[in-house]
């Protein structure tokens, strides 16, 4: 956008005024949203002067790490302004900046005017168009240790009620959402929406003249791909294109007790009794009253119970024990789902699920946990035959470490080398042999050096090696 954070964005990216002027522009965009997809844009602001030095400007393609993070924000805690907001916006990509915002100087058709008006007028100000995703996930519980404040959630109303003094250290949290839609305008007004807020509680600040430091970013990054192909007048052939029809998408199975401690989700979950399937995915997810009686959580073990009241005639229940464990090798805590039970008639069937690992930090993902061979296989029951068969497809699970409503950085099943991987090193281990050896036997060729010449004495050779 013409305004501050496009210009800012612009100079992050060493001022490459071309790109943005080419009638190509749609396929880089959609090239650097398939490439950034782990990352989200951090804006800083604040109302004291000279806290980042011009020298921050970030080069292109560059993705600022947590220990980068860390370098910015760290002297701007200890002689900045000790109010500090966080705006957190629940998706929010670069792109966003694009595809919504007056990127030709019209204002006018700007979705981000607040936030362009507080750019310009903030003393301060950095644009860090790529951090890391790991960096962001971590960032209310770094300036929760380095303020000594515990996050406070607030909203318009109760801002208004606090009373902010500027030599003692305060939080604020300021959740803003977004809503992706297959239409252009559901996304422009959400954004509309939520850069009024950030205008509105500004404004606040302002009137009672209380110096603080702002940051905007998201709990993960949007696609906007397509809606980039449509502001840019389309890409490729559309008029006749059937927009893809995306998979439903259900809200996780989340325990809370004073925050969320555990979060279950899958595309497909079903259960088999004596070759008897059911699907419970209509009645696990999304569902207000899922019976979690008997689920608790600390920092060392968690276990997530599903109850199930009229299952194959009778009362099941799932139980998911996990375990949190600290590994000196690694240096780090690790959780192992130690064993899945499942209860009913008085009776116990458990299955191993010990594959399911990760670092603590992370959620655990895989495109099938189940008990058929077809599927893998990471469900091992304790008895065989077992008259209990189960499968969950694109299965996600977090004990440890969660974060609001969102899963952490995904610690995925799937190995490394795939068959098509070792397939493709094993055929051409084989052809660097061959060729190896065929150069091996052109070098160890030899010639003779001397020839018989029919006038001269003949030439005797004992050997030729």
């Amino acid at each position: 956008m013409a305004a501050m954070v496009a210009d800012q964005v612009r100079a992050g990216t060493r001022r490459a005024l071309a790109i943005w002027q080419v009638r190509w522009l749609p396929l880089l965009l959609v090239a650097v949203t398939a490439a950034a997809e782990q990352q989200v844009p951090l804006v800083l602001w604040s109302s004291d002067r000279d806290l980042w030095a011009s020298s921050a400007d970030i080069h292109e393609g560059h993705i600022t790490s947590d220990m980068q993070l860390s370098t910015y924000l760290d002297p701007v805690l200890k002689l900045g302004p000790r109010n500090v907001l966080l705006f957190l916006q629940d998706k929010l990509s670069i792109e966003d900046f694009t595809a919504y915002g007056g990127v030709f100087g019209n204002k006018q058709d700007s979705t981000f005017s607040n936030l362009e008006n507080a750019l310009e007028l903030a003393p301060s100000s950095l644009v860090l168009p790529a951090v890391d995703w790991y960096a962001v996930s971590t960032l209310t519980t770094y300036l929760q240790e380095k303020l000594g404040a515990s996050p406070l959630h607030v909203d318009l109303a109760t801002l208004q009620e606090l009373k902010l003094n500027a030599s003692l250290p305060a939080l604020l949290l300021i959740r803003l959402p977004y809503t992706a839609s297959s239409g252009l305008m559901a996304p422009r007004e959400v954004l509309t929406g939520n850069d009024e807020v950030i205008g509105q509680v500004l404004s606040t600040l302002k009137s009672e003249d209380v110096p603080y430091t702002a940051a905007l970013t998201a709990v993960r990054p949007s696609r906007v791909a397509r809606d980039i192909a449509m502001v840019a007048g389309g890409l490729g052939r559309q008029l006749l294109q059937k927009q893809p029809v995306s998979a439903v998408i259900h809200p996780p199975v989340s325990y809370n007790d004073t925050a969320p401690r555990i979060l279950f989700w899958a595309q497909n979950f079903s259960v088999a009794y004596k070759g008897h399937w059911e699907d419970l995915t209509p009645i696990t997810f999304g569902v207000q009253d899922l019976n979690l009686t008997g689920s608790f959580w600390n920092d060392s073990i968690a276990r997530l119970t599903l109850t199930y009241e009229q299952l194959f005639g009778t009362m099941v229940t799932f139980k998911f024990t996990l375990v949190n464990r600290f590994y000196p090798v690694s240096a780090r805590y690790w959780f192992t789902m130690e064993r899945l039970e499942i209860h009913s008639n008085g009776s116990v069937v458990y299955f191993n699920v010990s594959q399911i690992t990760g670092p603590s930090i992370y959620s655990f993902h895989c495109q099938y946990v189940s008990s058929l061979k077809a599927e893998g296989s990471l469900l091992v029951p304790s008895t065989q035959p077992s008259l209990w068969q189960m499968s969950l497809q694109d299965f996600q699970i977090q004990a440890f470490n969660v974060t609001g409503e969102q899963f952490s950085y995904a610690s995925d099943c799937a190995g490394f080398f795939s068959p098509g991987i070792w397939m493709g090193l094993l055929t051409s281990l084989f052809m660097l042999f061959i060729f190896t050896y065929g150069l091996h036997m052109i070098l160890s060729l030899k010639t003779m050096d001397r020839f018989d010449y029919h006038k001269g004495p003949s030439i005797t050779l004992t050997q030729i090696v």
